[in-house]
Parts: C-alpha cells; sequence; structure tokens
C-alpha cells in the first residue's frame, strides 16, 4: 500500500507537470519588460514625438540636412562573403536567403515550424450589389486547429466578392481590413469618401472587372502587445512569452494573409495566379512584408506604411526605429528588433545604424513582381511623421534586383543617395515597380484608379466594357 500510495503521487505530478499552462494575461508593459530582460536591456531609447515643437526634447526631426546619419545602406546584390551578385539564380539561391533570414532573426521574427493548420468554411453567401453592379460575396472562416491548446482559439475572418456577371476567374486583391459582407449592413459600417473624392476602392475595383477580398488582421493576431500571448501567436506558443525571435504581428499579419490565399487558390471564381494584397498605415506594412515572403501573390499595393515598412530605418526623419522599440509599437517586430533601440544593456548600445538589413531589402524581396508604393500629403493628413522621402529612396535603392530579375524598375536616374521624389500626382508606373504620391490623405483610395490601370497593364486583365 505504501508503494502504491507513492505511485499514484508520482502519477498526479506528472500528469500536473504535463497539463498545459494557462495563457499568460500580461499588461504589453509587462510582456515588453520580458522581452527586454530576455535580451539584456536595462533602458531604451525614447522615440522621438512627432507632436512636439521643433527645439523641444525629443522632437521629431524634419530637417532633411540631418536626415540620413547613416547614409550608406547595406549592399543589397552583394553576398555577406563580399562577393557580387551577378545572376538571378545567385539572387533567388543565395542572396535573397540570406536577406530572409537576417529579417527573420533581426526585425520580423520567424514563423514557427508547427503552426497548425487552417481550415476555411464558407459561411454565408450573399447576392448584392456593390456601386450597382450585382456581385457574389462569401463570408469565410479560417479555424486553426487547436487541438493542442485549446485554450486559445483563432478564427480568420475574410470576406470575398465577385462580380456575379463574370463568365471566368477574376483576379482579386486582398485587403487588410474588416470589411463585411456588401449589403445594408456593411453600408453603415462604411465610412463615407469626402465629397468630390474617388468612390470607395472596393467600388472601383468591381468596376474594372476585379474581385476583392478582405481579411480582418485583428482575428489573426491582436494590435497590441498584451495580444502577443493570445492570436496565432500566443496559440503556437500555448499561451506563454515569446523567444527573441519569434514573429511579431507584421508577420502573423502576412501569414493569415497567406492562409486566406490558400483558400482562394480552391475557389473557382478567383483567377489565384493573380491575387494582389493591399493595405495602409500598419497594415501597408503587413501588405509588404507579406509580399516579400510569399511569392504567389502578383502584385501588392503599398500605402502610407512608413517607418517598419517602405521607409528606410536608418533615416532620422519623423518617426523612428526607437519608436517601434517601444511598448507601444513593439509588437509589429521581433524581440529582437528591440535590441536597435537599446541605450544601456549586456551588450552595449545599438543603433538603426547596426540592423543588418533595411527596407530596401524588403522591397527587393517582391521583385520582380509588381510592387507600387503608395503615400498621400501632409497637408490632407498623411503626415511627414511617415517620411516620404525615406521611402523613395528605399525604392530606388531595391531597383537594382528588380532589373537583375529582368523587370524595369522606377526609372530614377539618380543614385537612392540624391534621388529626390517627384511631385504630387507624378506618377512613375512605367515599371514593375511603381510610385506614385496623390493629393489625398492616409489612404490609398485616391491612387486606387492609378493602381488598377497599373496592375490591369501589368497582369494583362482587361477591364469589362
Amino acid at each position: 500500500m505504501k508503494y502504491s500510495g507513492c505511485l499514484v503521487l508520482a502519477l498526479a505530478m506528472i500528469a500536473w507537470a504535463q497539463a498545459p499552462l494557462e495563457p499568460l494575461n500580461w499588461t504589453a508593459a509587462q510582456d515588453h519588460q520580458n522581452m527586454k530582460d530576455q535580451l539584456g536591456i536595462k533602458a531604451l531609447r525614447p522615440g522621438p514625438n512627432g507632436n512636439a515643437q521643433p527645439g523641444a526634447p525629443n522632437a521629431a526631426n524634419y530637417d532633411p540636412a540631418t536626415a540620413n546619419p547613416y547614409p550608406d545602406l547595406p549592399e543589397v546584390l552583394t553576398l555577406k562573403n563580399g562577393k557580387k551578385v551577378t545572376s538571378a539564380s545567385m539572387w533567388w539561391n543565395q542572396r535573397r536567403p540570406e536577406i530572409v533570414e537576417e529579417f527573420d532573426r533581426e526585425v520580423l521574427g520567424r514563423v514557427p515550424k508547427n503552426v497548425p493548420k487552417v481550415t476555411w468554411t464558407v459561411a454565408e453567401t450573399v447576392h448584392a450589389d456593390v456601386g450597382k453592379i450585382a456581385v457574389v460575396g462569401k463570408r469565410l472562416i479560417g479555424h486553426v486547429d487547436n487541438s493542442a491548446y485549446p485554450a486559445i482559439s483563432v478564427d480568420i475572418q475574410m470576406t470575398l466578392v465577385t462580380p456575379a456577371s463574370s463568365k471566368g476567374k477574376v483576379p482579386v486583391l486582398m485587403m487588410f481590413g474588416g470589411g463585411g459582407l456588401p449589403g445594408a449592413a456593411t453600408r453603415k459600417a462604411v465610412k463615407a469618401a469626402p465629397a468630390g473624392s474617388d468612390p470607395p476602392p472596393t467600388e472601383q475595383l468591381i468596376a474594372a472587372g476585379w474581385g476583392y477580398a478582405s481579411i480582418n488582421p485583428g482575428s489573426i493576431q491582436a494590435d497590441n502587445g498584451a495580444g502577443l500571448t493570445k492570436g496565432i501567436i500566443g496559440l503556437v506558443n500555448h499561451g506563454q512569452a515569446r523567444k527573441p525571435d519569434d514573429w511579431g504581428s507584421l508577420r502573423a499579419w502576412a501569414w493569415g494573409a497567406a492562409r486566406g490565399l490558400d483558400y482562394l487558390e480552391t475557389d473557382a471564381s478567383v483567377d489565384a495566379k493573380r491575387v494582389g494584397i493591399e493595405g495602409v498605415s500598419r497594415y501597408g506594412k503587413a501588405a509588404l512584408v507579406t509580399m516579400a515572403y510569399d511569392t504567389r501573390f502578383a502584385v501588392v499595393l503599398v500605402g502610407s506604411s512608413g517607418e517598419g515598412g517602405a521607409k528606410l530605418h536608418r533615416r532620422n526623419f519623423g518617426e523612428a526605429v526607437e519608436n517601434l522599440t517601444g511598448a507601444g509599437e513593439y509588437h509589429w517586430m521581433a524581440g529582437n528588433f528591440l535590441k536597435y533601440g537599446t541605450a544601456e544593456s549586456t551588450f552595449g548600445s545599438k543603433t538603426a545604424g547596426d540592423i543588418p538589413v533595411d527596407a530596401h531589402e524588403l522591397i527587393a524581396l517582391c521583385a520582380p513582381r509588381f510592387t507600387f508604393i503608395s503615400y498621400g500629403i501632409p497637408e490632407k493628413g498623411d503626415a511627414n511623421w511617415l517620411d516620404h522621402q525615406g521611402s523613395y529612396m528605399a525604392a530606388v535603392a531595391a531597383g537594382p534586383v528588380f532589373r537583375l530579375l529582368g523587370a524595369k524598375d522606377l526609372g530614377e536616374k539618380a543614385d537612392y543617395h540624391t534621388a529626390k521624389m517627384p511631385g504630387v500626382n507624378v506618377g512613375m508606373l512605367d515599371g514593375a515597380l511603381a510610385w506614385r504620391q496623390h493629393d489625398g490623405g492616409h489612404e490609398d483610395r485616391s491612387n486606387m484608379k492609378y493602381f488598377i490601370a497599373w496592375a490591369n497593364k501589368q497582369i494583362k486583365h482587361t477591364p469589362p466594357k
């Protein structure tokens, strides 16, 4: 009996040890501090304040003369061993994997190898009108298998809307957002466009013979640090804290978009070889990351993405690396990214100039596929904080990769060090890499008709008459 009791106790202890832990319910500040502790960081530099008056402590820099403290970018076509990349095969087999590895490890984080399978179901189908054109809308749910950790559920929300009259498969633009099915409820939820502006992007797409999908990033991963032990990141980590090279929200949203494309490849109404990805602001960053990593996407519209998107990390203009390493935005990135905002730590201090890659290389990962960089103007709300010029420089610096792979870049004659972005409403739309700053605000609706015309030409789509 004595040994029997010991055996029961031992079995109980084993069962307790193997029982799944409850998800951590930390605040963003607690999670942020945990990552700092893992990395040995004692103090981070504060991010610049975009609302402070010039000359005030920690005011954001808006002086072009001091905007380039690290003027030379990592060489996009030079291997880490110093050899020059001179062929497409060297790019695909050697240089591109090097760049991806450094983004994975230091900037965006790694997608775990054990991410569970997603199963898609059509939850609802409606017939409605978008801009007076008949459409078919489907509400889709992508259930992530949580059998290994039932405490967290992830159900990706996506809608797909295609023209009802289409006789064949149509190109589709997947957009990060929370758009629902077309109909009365959706019309109430959608913010009306300003008087005299272009129609909503959804109407422009349907009129051009495209379909559109709207994928809800919040159903994939929360847009805050407190959510890092939940969502898809939390599910894979069984509700526990990230490791320094684990993925952040940007990479998680991109993963979710890729799973959305998995569904689109099975839908008879969709031309899966001509699917694009779009987003604005933080979702512009996510759209660029999606395009960079998943080569199945044919085209991207990157709207007003700023720091962490198309803007160069090495630029000191508006938003900076230190904003992304602070408690309000760090969740977008890998934990290791915090190192580059460090003032004091066990490894010393690091800055943007120490990051092994930069935004031009993220854009280059999209090559030779069709990549449209979009911004508005500060006067209408697309703030200088975003550093439009820094994004233009990144696009110029990505050009050599497009050219190496047989695609046309922006056509800018100047080197990225001296290139100046063109005027407002002056498009550089002749190549696979495109740029246009519209005269609207923090949106890409004002560039949508230019994007559609450019994309139609690139993917060889003829709109209905």
